[in-house]
């Protein structure tokens, strides 16, 4: 089942402006206009690659556009749609860098202070810095490889515990560590789980009541949820499927978990309305000032499409158009969701599987058909291959 749809809405002249000193990016208007054909055919590929279901939608400076094809309840045939919540995974880890760059502004933290200063003990090495676990630059191994290293049998194990934040550090702090404090960036999910700690001890609440008060009620997220422990997606959501290590097995039903083994790097519920209003609010300078938000945007390169400010990530795509935000795996799901500079054009995707590379690159395609349009002769068939580092067991990163 395929439903493509436009709508207009009225957006208050607050909601496109940035903050001064913030830079400019090229207005939406002046982009190309977004191929929803393209993005509607990306969507089609991956349910032929094995996807039961994918959504997408796109928001032009208010106008929105949506794609759904499959289902999300393979029991049932429940058809897929924009409506349905899903697991964000790793693009949890925005709203964690967003908390705690709030907290910089109001100078209850330095970025540039040791963990150490704050969460005196826990790391083994006082010279790393909260800039750097922000960056994926502590060299903090991700305890995740190890967990995931069999897709099933590593999920089953940990999908109805509860862990303390402390129990997943010292899973990474059994290895040796990847570099040396700011030598050079590694994705780790145990940065993001250290950013949790740092919220908590910093406000005194859990980080689902911090992302409560500071962004999902002030933006009227209504579809976005921190449910740890609990294992269940409220409302109205599409399932999740896992793809088992080995070939021809049936897919795992993933959906209920109580999803602790990420928690402040990857265990939030969303949707693809809410997160096109999170990222164009926090790109649109909304957020937090100008300041904190350019610091965020400061990249360091990843590869030759890629580069990883604060908790934000950038990709450039082969228009030239530069889009941020950040991908999201997590058992059963993978999300694409990322917006312009200036935050007037959003486009969240969601297939409802995961351990499935070909997906996985096929989903990237809608940031092209989203952001560059209709494809020029010179690119068609190019292919971008995608690295899967929001949790891989022995994937080579970028």
């Amino acid at each position: 089942m395929t439903h493509l749809a436009t709508r207009g809405t009225a957006l208050g002249a607050a909601a496109l402006c940035l903050l001064a000193g913030t830079a400019q990016a090229a207005p939406a208007g002046r982009l190309p206009k977004p191929d929803l054909a393209g993005v509607d055919s990306v969507l089609r590929t991956a349910l032929r690659q094995g996807a039961p279901g994918a959504i997408a939608r796109v928001d032009d400076d208010g106008v929105v556009r949506t794609a759904a094809v499959g289902v999300a309840d393979r029991g049932t045939g429940r058809a897929i749609s924009n409506a349905d919540r899903f697991r964000i995974g790793s693009v949890t880890k925005v709203f964690s860098a967003v908390v705690l760059m709030q907290l910089a502004d109001e100078g209850k933290l330095n970025l540039d202070a040791s963990v150490d200063r704050y969460l005196p003990g826990l790391l083994p090495d006082s010279r790393i810095t909260v800039r750097q676990v922000l960056g994926h630059r502590s060299g903090l191994y991700d305890y995740t490889n190890d967990m995931f290293a069999k897709s099933v049998s590593g999920f089953e194990s940990v999908r109805s515990k509860v862990f303390t934040y402390r129990q997943l550090v010292d899973r990474s702090l059994r290895h040796a560590r990847t570099n040396a404090p700011g030598a050079a960036y590694a994705y780790s999910n145990t940065n993001f789980v250290v950013a949790g700690m740092l919220i908590e001890k910093l406000t005194g609440h859990s980080v689902g009541t911090e992302y409560a008060n500071r962004i999902i009620e002030p933006l009227k997220l209504r579809d976005t949820f921190y449910v740890h422990p609990g294992k269940n997606i409220p409302g109205r959501y599409a399932r999740g499927y896992l793809t088992p290590d080995s070939a021809g097995a049936p897919l795992v039903d993933a959906t209920q978990q109580t999803v602790s083994w990420a928690q402040s790097a990857g265990a939030l519920i969303s949707s693809t309305r809410d997160l096109d209003t999170f990222l164009s609010a926090l790109l649109g300078g909304r957020l937090m000032s100008a300041t904190r938000l350019g610091q965020m945007e400061r990249m360091i390169p990843v590869n030759s499409t890629q580069a990883y400010g604060l908790g934000l990530r950038r990709r450039d795509l082969s228009c030239g158009v530069s889009v941020y935000g950040h991908t999201g795996a997590v058992q059963g799901y993978y999300t694409y969701a990322f917006a312009t500079k200036d935050g007037r054009r959003s486009l969240t995707a969601l297939a409802n599987t995961s351990n499935n590379g070909a997906v996985l690159n096929t989903m990237l395609g809608t940031l092209e058909s989203a952001f560059c349009g209709k494809p020029a002769k010179a690119r068609r068939g190019s292919a971008v291959v995608e690295r899967h580092e929001d949790m891989a067991p022995e994937v080579a990163r970028d």
